[in-house]
């Protein structure tokens, strides 16, 4: 025992705090990623994901992220001369931190890298880095589901495909010709539409040189900053969708202008902004009247990338709680080994490898859409199940990962703070629960054959468990007349969730996750909460195999 000075500065020796977790490789330590990568085509990515696994789990990072949520970005309208200027002023371990989520290609990897798994390799980015910092992977996310948009316009492509797929970030306030990198925003939603972009007010007008000046407002325009950005405003054949940059060729900044900063819940070092375009210059991109089709193709790589990064959200949250507890002692015992402790961190360890596993599954459709129908049916119907689902459980998952940290997670010096507010935003972005719920009916409606596909993927685990398979045989039922209760759509998703988080599980995790995973989830009784898997469940391995460095 250390012996104190009477008169010195310390007055007790600090025992039994749990050390930080840092300096370790996140993707070596996720005991479900690597098993994922090597199911769905991406085994050739480990290496690359070993060195993003590294970068997200230092010191380093964790401090350049404390720094850009400490230290908000802040808007300046004009410059001290009087000029209006609408810049962002961004602490520097924002650059910081963008500067090497680009560099490990989380905007570009699946597009600069074509080859089989190249969606999953890039997901596994997405996934890691949301264990980072999850404010700057919202210009990489919208980025990445944009170049495959501005590919189909061989003059916006050209202007500016080299600059949103470079991986060497340049953060400078200047006309894309000048920079080395660059990323895309997206500006859709106003005052009056929220999710119903068909609400839009915002007006175009053609121009002689065959551009449109945009007059109207956008209510929330995240990355307001971007090198160029997607919008949605009106023509005379309905609502279009326009690029616009951010500079004009003249080298002055378009007549976008900034009305105020968002001061959001969470995702605090990331700017979402309220601007007005007045006569902003774009060009149409697709054909006129069809922009909301455009913007939903964008939304169903977002979508995606949500389910992604809300697993990773919830890896984070749980790998803290469980290095926490294993590190904490509490009557003899490390807390992880206390029983009823050690049900609640396998309870939440079977809820992030399921997410994981559901999220992936969807993005490995991705990759194989272009050589099956079946695939692009599963991806179609999966991609909003995957999203509803993942980001729905992200908040009572980080709540009961915080509550393992007692006191010490409620305080803004520990990480846990942060990920509490950042937990509900995926649910909003892109559709709440209630449009994305309605999408996977509309899915169903409009593309029938999706309803057999999705049966097919969940057959593929049927005869390996006699209470999956009965569970399967109520799902085939509910199928049946699924559209015509529109008021029980978030049941419904949410068991075609549960019984494919189980179909994968069965498939490719250890048995003792999926037994532990369908006796919770699917035998029936199943609260939601947290600390109640049955009898016979394997919680110590379990709740283990969760502990990021083990002791």
């Amino acid at each position: 025992m250390t012996v104190l000075d009477a008169y010195g500065y310390d007055t007790h020796e600090v025992l039994n705090q749990a050390p930080a977790l840092a300096d370790y490789d996140a993707f070596a330590a996720d005991p479900a990623l690597g098993r994922i990568l090597d199911a769905f085509d991406a085994g050739w990515f480990r290496e690359q994901a070993g060195a993003v696994g590294g970068h997200v789990g230092s010191q380093a990072v964790q401090d350049l992220a404390r720094q850009a949520n400490r230290n908000l970005p802040e808007l300046r309208t004009h410059d001290r001369w009087g000029r209006r200027i609408d810049e962002i002023a961004f602490h520097p371990a924002w650059h910081e931190l963008m500067g090497l989520a680009m560099r490990d290609e989380f905007h570009s990897l699946c597009w600069t890298r074509p080859r089989e798994g190249a969606q999953v390799a890039r997901a596994a980015v997405s996934y890691l880095w949301n264990q980072g910092e999850n404010g700057i992977c919202c210009p990489l996310g919208m980025t990445y589901s944009a170049i495959p948009v501005l590919q189909r316009d061989p003059a916006r492509w050209a202007e500016f495909g080299r600059l949103i797929t470079s991986s060497d970030y340049d953060g400078r306030p200047l006309p894309a010709a000048q920079k080395r990198g660059g990323t895309v925003g997206m500006a859709m939603t106003e005052k009056q539409g929220g999710s119903d972009l068909r609400q839009t007010q915002t007006v175009a007008t053609r121009n002689a040189d065959g551009t449109y000046s945009l007059t109207g407002h956008k209510w929330f325009f995240s990355v307001p900053h971007s090198d160029v950005f997607l919008t949605l405003a009106r023509t005379d054949e309905g609502v279009s969708c326009f690029v616009v940059p951010g500079w004009l060729p003249d080298g002055s900044r378009n007549r976008l202008q900034i009305q105020r900063l968002k001061d959001k819940c969470g995702n605090r070092s990331n700017a979402s902004s309220e601007v007005e375009f007045r006569g902003v210059i774009a060009h149409l991109i697709g054909e006129p009247g069809h922009g909301i089709r455009a913007g939903l193709e964008m939304n169903h790589y977002t979508r995606l990338d949500f389910a992604v990064g809300s697993a990773g959200l919830m890896r984070h949250a749980v790998a803290q709680a469980a290095h926490h507890t294993a590190h904490r002692r509490a009557f003899q015992k490390a807390l992880i080994d206390q029983p009823i402790m050690t049900n609640v961190i396998a309870d939440l360890a079977l809820e992030v490898e399921a997410s994981a596993w559901l999220a992936f599954r969807f993005v490995h459709a991705l990759d194989r859409e272009g050589e099956s129908e079946a695939e692009k049916l599963i991806g179609r119907i999966g991609a909003p199940i995957a999203k509803y689902w993942n980001c729905k459980r992200a908040t009572p998952v980080v709540v009961e990962a915080l509550e393992c940290h007692g006191g010490n997670g409620f305080i803004e010096d520990h990480l846990m703070a942060r990920l509490y507010r950042e937990a509900p935003l995926n649910g909003i972005w892109e559709g709440t629960g209630n449009v994305v719920c309605l999408d996977v009916l509309r899915s169903i409606r409009r593309y029938p054959d999706c309803v057999p596909a999705l049966l097919d993927e969940l057959r593929a685990a049927r005869g390996s468990d006699p209470r999956f398979d009965a569970f399967l045989g109520e799902l085939e039922t509910d199928l049946v007349d699924v559209l015509r209760h529109e008021h029980l759509a978030r049941r419904f998703v949410e068991r075609m969730a549960l019984g494919l988080s189980a179909s994968l599980l069965i498939r490719h995790a250890p048995h003792a996750v999926a037994d532990a995973y369908v006796a919770s989830r699917l035998a029936g009784g199943w609260s939601g909460h947290f600390g109640a898997l049955p009898q016979g469940a394997d919680l110590q391995a379990i709740a283990r195999r969760a502990v990021p460095v083990p002791e």
